[in-house]
């Protein structure tokens, strides 16, 4: 097996993974240089799907303050957000959006040059930063891959899976295994930083706004490598994907489309949001989705509807140009005709437990993004701000990783052997398995029981049946391609937002137990959490 060696390895090629790997190479001291591994192409992430917008707290936007930031983001966390991290995240929003800039992103401004700040839900003021109108995500990616490339310098393994983290008998990670499937072949990268930017876990759902390789990755590889993960029963399930879709993924319907005004309504044309909550379409995610989730129930029917009708067609076409084509797609004129919309697994809240500079319970290992959690979202994300927390933890990844030694070297101990020697030696075989039908059972399983609803029997359920697929799952180390490892990741994450899910009896944020719809705040208050029970 081919050995390799680097300062520093990222996993993963989202907004997270480009902006740290763009800061380590002009900042840092990296004698063995640093290598992207991206499961598909550079340019392809969950980042780039994301159309809202990237909270900032701009000095030019008098009517919003740090202050009002941190109390809406604590707000919408239903008690679980750390506002020590909520602090520190706002306050370097503006200084990331600079840096942002000059690396070429290009926010929408105004006819007088000026920064175009938008609303979404459970927001106090407008605050919220886009780009190309509804392609936020696309745009910053698409400016940190242009640079990225520009300098020539940086190796990238397109194609190719983490398999396996090497942690060694002190619990200290020393690298780790790469397979690239198209060319079947293994490499051994060594490296005394390893960063984890994998993305979330959308694809664990039947219906999702996120790509296919969104199957959680990065978190199964740190839990297998006994890191310890946090907040795992927070999925965020967006209210309004476009319920058309037809192409695996959703297409997401933004949510600043209702922050222009637009209304939900049910098949009659009824508004129904006054029945749920007084902030109507802007309430928190969570809400909404329930009130959606509990309006298809009550009808049978398939989807609602978002009215933006009072858009006139130009303005929406100018300011949701992605959403507006998408509708034609379709023959929907969303300026004369209502878009059909229902709920889809979106974002998770929960993931590797790090700190806002994204250390993790492992020495040498580190997770930003999506994949890791920091208590900034606490139950419930606040709108828009998943891009702000991917730059801010990598700007701050980047500065503790400047003060180390990235060069140093390790004699390697029996546990690292062990492990490369799986990868090196063992051949996996082609075991007869249908992996697309285990993968559209896991999918099926995770909407149905583990979903927007929850409540013990289905959570049993669930958990019973993972247990079984697990069994019955020939691969336990190395797997055979990459549906196989996909799989084995896809379990290890499935089982966990389960089990965490049975644990939490309470209902809060984007958790909803049927069968304990209180929220606790006594218990709450006394939890230990349970990061600290579940290690891998």
């Amino acid at each position: 097996m081919k050995h390799s060696k680097y300062s520093a390895v990222i996993v993963g090629s989202g907004i997270a993974g480009l902006y740290a790997a763009i800061k380590l190479k002009k900042e840092a001291n990296l004698p063995n240089g640093i290598l992207i591994i991206t499961k598909s192409k550079l340019i392809e992430s969950n980042s780039k799907y994301a159309q809202g917008g990237m909270v900032c707290v701009m000095p030019e936007n008098k009517l919003d303050s740090t202050i009002l930031h941190i109390e809406d983001t604590v707000k919408a966390g239903a008690g679980l957000t750390d506002s020590t991290v909520a602090e520190f995240i706002s306050k370097r929003s503006a200084q990331v959006v600079k840096e942002l800039q000059n690396l070429g992103v290009d926010f929408d401004r105004d006819e007088n040059n000026k920064l175009k700040f938008t609303k979404e839900a459970a927001h106090s003021v407008n605050r919220i930063l886009h780009a190309g109108g509804d392609a936020t995500g696309f745009c910053i990616e698409n400016a940190l891959v242009e640079y990225l490339l520009s300098q020539n310098d940086v190796d990238v393994y397109e194609e190719t899976l983490a398999v396996e983290l090497l942690t060694d008998s002190n619990k200290i990670n020393r690298g780790l295994i790469a397979y690239n499937y198209v060319k079947n072949e293994y490499e051994f990268v060594e490296t005394p930083a390893t960063i984890i930017a994998t993305g979330g876990i959308g694809q664990l759902y039947k219906y999702t706004t996120n790509p296919d390789i969104t199957t959680g990755d990065g978190i199964s590889l740190v839990y297998r490598a006994g890191g310890v993960v946090k907040d795992m029963e927070f999925v965020q399930f967006h209210p309004t994907a476009f319920a058309l879709s037809d192409k695996g993924t959703m297409f997401l319907i933004s949510e600043a489309v209702r922050g222009e005004g637009a209304k939900l309504v049910d098949l009659s044309g009824k508004q129904f949001m006054q029945k749920y909550d007084d902030r109507l379409e802007l309430a928190p995610r969570d809400i909404v989705t329930r009130a959606i989730y509990n309006e298809m129930k009550n009808t049978g029917a398939k989807n609602v509807f978002l009215d933006a009708t009072h858009i006139v067609e130009s303005k929406f076409e100018k300011r949701f140009p992605t959403i507006y084509a998408t509708c034609k797609e379709y023959n929907i004129n969303p300026s004369k005709d209502y878009i059909p919309v229902s709920p889809s697994a979106h974002y998770f809240m929960g993931g590797i437990k790090t700190k806002v500079n994204g250390t993790t319970s492992i020495k040498g290992l580190y997770a930003i993004g999506e994949a890791s959690c920091t208590g900034l979202h606490g139950a419930n994300r606040l709108a828009s701000n998943s891009i702000l927390e991917c730059a801010v933890t990598a700007y701050e990844l980047v500065n503790y990783l400047k003060s180390l030694n990235l060069s140093s070297e390790y004699k390697f101990d029996a546990n690292i052997r062990n492990l490369t020697d799986i990868y090196d030696k063992d051949e996996a075989k082609n075991i007869d398995i249908n992996e697309d039908e285990i993968i559209s059972e896991i999918k099926s399983l995770m909407w149905e029981k583990v979903g927007i609803v929850r409540n013990e029997k289905n959570l049993s359920f669930a958990m019973n049946r993972l247990n079984e697929i697990i069994n019955n799952f020939p691969f336990k180390d190395k797997c055979y391609d990459r549906k196989s490892y996909e799989i084995r990741n896809m379990l290890t994450v499935a089982k966990l937002i389960t089990q965490f899910a049975f644990e939490r009896k309470e209902s809060r944020g984007a958790h909803y137990r049927e069968d304990y719809s209180q929220t606790d705040d006594i218990a709450l208050s006394n939890e230990k959490s349970l990061c600290d029970c579940l290690k891998g």
